[in-house]
């Protein structure tokens, strides 16, 4: 759907998704947010402090000449009780609660990095891994641990690859494709990934592909704190049983929760890190270059960031 036919809501979204991408994620409070006033409280705290202020003072009233004195005099208005200014933030705590949803209104926690999340698990004998593998996908069963089982999802999206593979990429969650299929990245983006594997001169099959989160979250929104740190329980356990050497986290999101920190993309990318005893290395979700295709060229720098690590070498052309 391109943008003449979105509705601003959805329009609003894919532009929260294209920041959050960048890992921009404060997007919804400030230190010192500039209220707006309604008429009737900034009247009351024009009208209303000239009045408070005379009434503390003692005024001798004026003195009425005897050319008027045979008037009728006028009932002295009563004095008006000054009502104390209320304060921008008091109009707004009196107020309806908030229509935004959780995800706009709630700032996220601080994450916390895989490596905190328990001890790096034995080794399990490669020959072993792929039944280790579907005994914790067994485990997980038709999961209904956070939200997202609740969201509409068709299928639980485990993983798909190699399990005694060297290199494992990391994505956000599944989408339509994903969950219509139960495989990762087989949608636009997965075209796009698997035409980044053929570039570093391996194959799918020879790689292991997993995310943040197994389910979709509706309408592929960036998945939820709650939702995000239920499921890192099991993809610690799917690191543990690969051990590969290198990780790839494609995008903010992946990165955010795998290294515990909340930082720019660009901030994170063009170096190491460390996790579980993998090197980890940061670049753009294949989704973010179909939507900025000018940022493939930096993407694929961070590829040949991983190749030169893995001593991989890109396929030779055809003559």
């Amino acid at each position: 759907m391109d943008a003449t036919t979105s509705s601003p809501s959805q329009q609003l979204r894919a532009y929260v998704d294209y920041l959050r991408d960048l890992g921009i994620y404060d997007l919804y409070r400030r230190e010192n947010p500039q209220t707006l006033l309604s008429d009737a409280l900034r009247e009351s705290l024009i009208v209303t402090q000239p009045v408070a202020q005379a009434s503390s003072e003692q005024v001798s009233p004026p003195r009425v000449p005897q050319a008027q004195a045979a008037r009728p005099a006028a009932a002295p208005a009563k004095p008006q009780t000054a009502r104390p200014a209320q304060r921008p933030d008091e109009e707004f705590s009196q107020s309806k609660p908030s229509t935004f949803s959780p995800e706009l209104s709630v700032p996220m926690p601080k994450p916390v990095s895989f490596d905190a999340l328990g001890p790096i698990a034995d080794p399990v004998a490669p020959e072993l891994r792929a039944d280790t593998l579907k005994a914790v996908q067994a485990y997980i069963g038709d999961c209904t641990r956070c939200p997202l089982a609740y969201a509409g999802r068709h299928n639980i999206v485990f993983a798909d690859g190699d399990p005694n593979a060297r290199l494992m990429f990391v994505g956000e969650g599944p989408g339509a494709d994903e969950d219509a299929t139960g495989l990762p990245f087989v949608g636009k983006a997965g075209q796009l990934l698997n035409n980044m594997i053929s570039a570093m001169g391996l194959l799918r099959e020879q790689v292991y592909i997993a995310n943040i989160v197994k389910c979709r979250p509706p309408g592929n929104r960036t998945p939820e704190f709650i939702e995000a740190t239920t499921c890192s329980q099991f993809l610690v356990k799917q690191i543990d049983i690969v051990r590969p050497e290198v990780i790839v986290a494609l995008g903010a999101t992946a990165a955010t929760y795998l290294l515990g920190v909340r930082q720019s993309l660009s901030s994170l990318r063009g170096r190491w890190h460390a996790m579980r005893g993998a090197k980890v290395a940061v670049t753009y979700h294949p989704a973010y270059l179909l939507r900025d295709p000018r940022q493939k060229g930096e993407a694929w720098k961070d590829l040949q960031m991983v190749m030169k690590e893995m001593g991989l070498e890109p396929p030779k052309k055809p003559a």
